[in-house]
C-alpha cells in the first residue's frame, strides 16, 4: 500500500530543502546522480529513505518509471518522491530521471555494471567473483570521481606544500591508507607522519602549529579516534583535511577542507573495505598535485630517495 503521508521532520533527517542550491543538500557536484542518490541515502530516514534505497536497488527502473509508479513501487507518495529529489538537489523528478538515464547508459556502453550489488555465493566460480569485484570497485571509482571537487583537492595540495610538518590519522583500515600517503609524500621530501594509536597521534597533534596539516581518514567520518586527533590538530590551529564517504559526519564537520569519496559494497567488502580503492585514487591525486607544486623540491628528493635505496636492489646477472 502507498504510503501517503507527507514527511515530517520527526520522520526524516532533511525535512525541509527549500533554497537548496545547485550543489545539493548534501553539498555534492551537480554530476554523478547515482553516487548522490547513494551518498545521501545514509543520511535520510523514513519514506524519504525508502525512496533512496528502491532507486539504488533497480536504477534502470527507476528511470524507465512514473513518479507515481516509483511512489508505489516504494511504498511512498509522490510528494515524498519530490521532496525526496529536492533533498539531493535536483530541481524535480524529470531531473533525476534523466541523469538515472543518462548515467546506466553511460555504465552499460562502457561494459562495467556486472550485476553491481549482487551477492556473492559461496558457489561463485573465480572469474564471476573477479567480475564483481572490478565492477563494483569500477561504479567505486567513477562516483568518487564525479563528487571529487577538485577545488577542494587544490586547496589540499596548497597547504600541505607549504606545510613544515604533515599528520596523518586513522584507525585500522583508514590507517593503511594513511600509511601509503606517509610513504608518498616523505619520497617527495614532505615531513609527514601517519598515526593509528590515538594517544601518540593526540600528543603529535598537539605539537602542530598554524601553518602546519592535520589529515583525518575514516569513510564513515564517525570513528572516535580519528575525530579526536583532527580536532586536537585543529584547536591548535593546523589546517584540517578530512578524507571521507560523508560530508555531514562528524570528521567532515569539524574539517577546514573535505574530501569525498564513494564506496559501492559487495560481499564480505562492505562500504569500509570498499572505499579503499577510491581512498587511495584521490591521495595518490593529491600526493600528485603536492609534487607539481614542489617540483624542484620533489624531484631532487624523489632522485636521492632512490639513490639510497638502489643498493638493496638483486644485483643483474651480466649477461654473457
Amino acid at each position: 500500500m502507498v504510503d501517503h503521508e507527507a514527511d515530517t521532520s520527526a520522520g526524516t533527517a532533511v525535512a525541509d530543502v527549500d533554497g537548496v542550491d545547485r550543489r545539493g543538500a548534501l553539498g555534492v557536484a551537480s554530476d554523478g546522480t547515482l553516487a548522490r542518490v547513494r551518498t545521501g541515502a545514509a543520511e535520510l530516514t523514513g519514506a524519504l529513505r525508502r525512496v533512496a534505497e528502491h532507486v539504488l536497488s533497480d536504477p534502470e527502473a527507476a528511470a524507465r518509471a512514473t513518479i507515481v509508479e516509483l511512489a508505489e513501487r516504494s511504498g511512498t507518495s509522490p510528494a515524498t518522491v519530490t521532496r525526496f529529489c529536492r533533498a539531493m538537489g535536483f530541481d524535480g523528478y524529470a531531473d533525476l530521471r534523466l541523469g538515472i538515464a543518462a548515467e546506466t547508459g553511460r555504465a552499460r556502453s562502457a561494459g562495467w555494471t556486472v550485476d553491481i550489488g549482487r551477492e556473492i555465493q559461496p558457489g561463485d566460480p573465480l572469474e564471476r567473483v573477479l567480475e564483481q569485484i572490478m565492477a563494483a570497485d569500477t561504479r567505486a571509482m567513477h562516483d568518487t570521481a564525479a563528487l571529487l571537487d577538485l577545488t577542494e583537492v587544490e586547496r589540499a595540495a596548497v597547504a600541505i606544500a607549504g606545510a613544515e610538518r604533515v599528520n596523518i590519522f586513522g584507525a585500522s583500515g583508514s590507517a593503511l591508507v594513511g600509511e601509503e600517503m606517509q610513504f608518498s609524500l616523505h619520497r617527495i621530501g614532505v615531513a609527514a607522519w601517519a598515526w593509528n594509536d590515538v594517544h601518540s597521534g593526540l600528543a603529535a597533534a598537539a605539537l602542530l602549529r598554524p601553518g602546519d596539516v592535520a589529515l583525518g581518514i575514516s569513510h564513515s567520518g564517525q570513528t572516535r579516534e580519528a575525530i579526536e586527533m583532527l580536532a586536537e590538530g585543529g584547536s591548535r590551529g593546523a589546517t584540517t583535511i578530512a578524507l571521507t564517504g560523508f560530508r555531514r559526519s562528524p570528521l567532515a564537520e569539524l574539517a577546514d577542507i573535505v574530501l569525498l569519496t564513494a564506496s559501492q559494497a559487495t560481499t564480505f567488502r562492505p562500504d569500509a573495505l570498499s572505499a579503499r580503492h577510491p581512498q587511495l585514487v584521490v591521495l595518490d591525486l593529491l600526493y600528485i598535485a603536492v609534487a607539481q607544486r614542489t617540483h624542484d623540491r620533489a624531484h631532487a628528493a624523489f632522485r636521492r630517495t632512490a639513490q639510497a635505496v638502489d643498493g638493496h636492489k638483486a644485483a643483474r646477472e651480466a649477461s654473457a
